[in-house]
């Protein structure tokens, strides 16, 4: 193969995502359009560097602070209580770190099993630099067990549980775990939740949250923090005295007027996705019950413990099926989805979240997630539902 025809088949395979059924949006979204059209002319005409004091400088902090207030506002926070990050994995790296490191505000850390990667790892670093860390565990059915909570309750300690299961959809009521520690440090990661389902970081009673672009059709590149006004919060990078000197390097501008246009957008059609999700899920989950033996829900059927737009399944007899297979024959059909976070997509590890709710090795490499968004279809849930027969089908008879 020549170097030429390398390089057309790597250029030529994105195409093929416009005619994929996709269902793995927790993993990340398509851009808006609305979003793109606002982000243009940042990206070609207003360049200016938001540090600068010339004119192009100043118009692109105007657009900057714009932003801010209007995502901050979207969480019920002040301005000052929130900057932009580079993602999810940078946020909840940089209040962990920042928490343990020179500000010294915890010596000790409390996570769910359920967490993200972008926290575990982290957490998992400070453990071997020494500073203590403890498990906060679930049921099997995903719920925090209240008195790991609980035990947490000291005001060194940083505790760190999401609001919305990115692997299940199981929702956590942060509000009511927040009262078991009042005197601890308080982190969620709402990725998955924010301009999804109501949230209001105030009402919560946090000190830090996690917010994302690209999980609400934004551009990748560019999330949020927010830092409760009063905690002496370091940054734990250094460089310029951007983000209120809480986050060095120069602001991407377009990125952030894109998060901010999806940040409008969504919470303009928050309601009507939010039921358009959940028709579809409902949809799902019909269609597998009716149609596929062996299952296992992973995702709770009742709309107060879920997300409107996860649903998890596994297998019982997930001991005699290759679940890798599972998601490359659904790749194969014109079908996207995961067993799972995308950041650990492919490496063949079984979920780390069914693994904490007392699944099987087998059975959390073999689970499905499907997650829908605003543009998802009833057809596309019907030709996911069709696929997944067939494959099991092919599977358990091969």
């Amino acid at each position: 193969m020549t170097s030429s025809t390398k390089i057309r088949r790597t250029i030529a395979f994105p195409i093929a995502l416009l005619h994929m059924i996709y269902l793995d949006n927790s993993a990340t979204t398509q851009l808006h359009p609305e979003v793109f059209e606002a982000m243009q002319p940042w990206l070609r005409d207003l360049y200016g560097n938001a540090s600068s004091a010339h004119g192009a400088g100043r118009r692109a902090r105007v657009a900057i602070e714009q932003a801010r207030e209007e995502v901050a506002a979207a969480l019920h926070a002040h301005p000052a209580e929130f900057i932009f990050t580079s993602g999810g994995t940078e946020s909840n790296n940089t209040v962990i770190k920042s928490c343990t490191g020179e500000s010294a505000l915890a010596d000790r850390i409390a996570c769910s099993s359920v967490e993200h990667h972008a926290v575990l790892e982290p957490a998992e670093d400070c453990s071997r630099r020494g500073i203590a860390c403890a498990t906060i565990r679930v049921d099997a059915h995903g719920g925090i067990i209240h008195d790991d909570v609980a035990a947490q309750n000291t005001p060194r300690t940083l505790v760190s549980v999401m609001h919305i299961n990115n692997e299940t959809g199981r929702v956590f009521d942060i509000a009511a775990l927040r009262a078991l520690v009042p005197d601890a440090l308080f982190h969620t990661d709402a990725v998955q939740s924010f301009t999804k389902v109501p949230l209001n970081a105030t009402a919560l009673g946090v000190d830090f949250l996690t917010v994302s672009a690209h999980k609400i059709h934004g551009p990748q590149g560019i999330d949020g923090l927010f830092i409760r006004k009063g905690i002496d919060f370091k940054a734990h990078q250094h460089g310029g005295g951007q983000e209120r000197n809480r986050r060095a390097g120069t602001e991407s501008v377009p990125l952030i007027v894109g998060f901010q246009h999806a940040v409008r957008i969504a919470l303009r059609e928050m309601e009507h996705t939010a039921a358009h999700c959940r028709e579809l899920v409902g949809m799902l989950r019909e269609g597998i019950t009716e149609n596929i033996p062996h299952i296992r829900w992973n995702t709770p059927d009742d709309p107060a413990l879920s997300a409107p737009h996860i649903l998890n399944v596994s297998f019982t007899d997930a001991a005699s099926l290759d679940g890798d297979a599972i998601l490359q024959l659904m790749d194969l059909r014109g079908i996207a989805c995961s067993n799972g976070s995308a950041c650990v997509s492919g490496t063949m590890q079984p979920s780390h979240v069914l693994m904490a709710m007392g699944r099987t090795t087998a059975e959390s490499r073999a689970a499905v997630r499907f997650s829908v968004c605003r543009t998802t279809t009833k057809s596309d849930v019907l030709a996911a539902v069709t696929a997944l027969t067939e494959i099991l089908q092919e599977l358990r008879h091969s």
